[in-house]
């Protein structure tokens, strides 16, 4: 008979995997939950049900967040860890919201959705990607300031090139920031545009350096992808 530590902590014996198995669908059916809250003209019942099933849902991740502490060898250092976090995001906004007003409660429906990434303890390639992530944070630290200057000097040329053009569009550099963001990300949503020719020539530079800013950082996480199933692998 297994202990309870190697059933919630562990999954090496089938009733750890069936433990792993029962919060991974309670996972997906919060989740589901809470779409088909958002449906109009629910009866009474329903909502009564939802509401149920989601103090049903709070009550059995709190348990497991405290198991998982009294558990653990290291427990502060769980606590504060990647999953411990989203442990308590999880089951936080429900103890919040009790005693608050109904829009209050509705601000902590999309928090709600933090449980999904708890999925990510129970999936290998979740777990790989966690750790391709640490292999290439630094880069992609590095990365995303680099971004950030160049969306500022992006919403700078705009605004530069087009300010006299269009005053009311580009009234700022801030203004100009909602531009030099759809063009940067190649989204380009077309509400906002240049129409002199400095600024159409401008948008055309940003958005040659938009398509690679879009392309490193999806090469650092495949390189970084590979290495971690090669650790992998090779630990097997």
């Amino acid at each position: 008979m297994p202990s309870l530590k190697e059933i919630v902590l562990e999954q090496e014996t089938s009733q750890g995997r069936a433990f792993d198995l029962v919060i991974q669908s309670l996972i997906v059916l919060s989740a589901v939950s809470l779409a088909v809250g958002t449906l109009p003209d629910l009866s009474p019942v329903v909502r009564r049900v939802l509401r149920q099933f989601e103090i049903f849902i709070v009550v059995v991740f709190t348990v497991e967040y405290l198991l998982r502490i009294l558990l653990s060898e290291k427990r502060f250092k769980f606590i504060f860890s990647f999953y411990g976090l989203v442990d308590l995001i999880a089951i936080a906004p429900f103890y919040l919201a009790v005693g608050l007003d109904l829009t209050a409660v509705r601000g902590f429906r999309l928090v709600r959705l933090i449980r999904l990434l708890k999925l990510g303890r129970y999936s290998k390639a979740m777990q790989r990607f966690h750790l391709a992530f640490k292999i290439v944070r630094e880069e992609v630290v590095l990365f995303v300031g680099f971004a950030l200057f160049l969306l500022y000097l992006s919403a700078l040329g705009i605004y530069h090139f087009e300010h006299q053009a269009q005053p009311e569009a580009f009234a700022s550099v801030f203004h100009s920031l909602w531009w030099a963001v759809a063009t940067l990300t190649t989204v380009g949503y077309g509400d906002v545009y240049p129409v002199t020719a400095g600024g159409k020539i401008f948008s055309f530079f940003v958005l040659m350096i938009g398509m690679g800013i879009v392309a490193v950082p999806a090469g650092l996480v495949a390189s970084a992808m590979t290495k971690t199933r090669q650790m992998d692998e090779s630990r097997k």
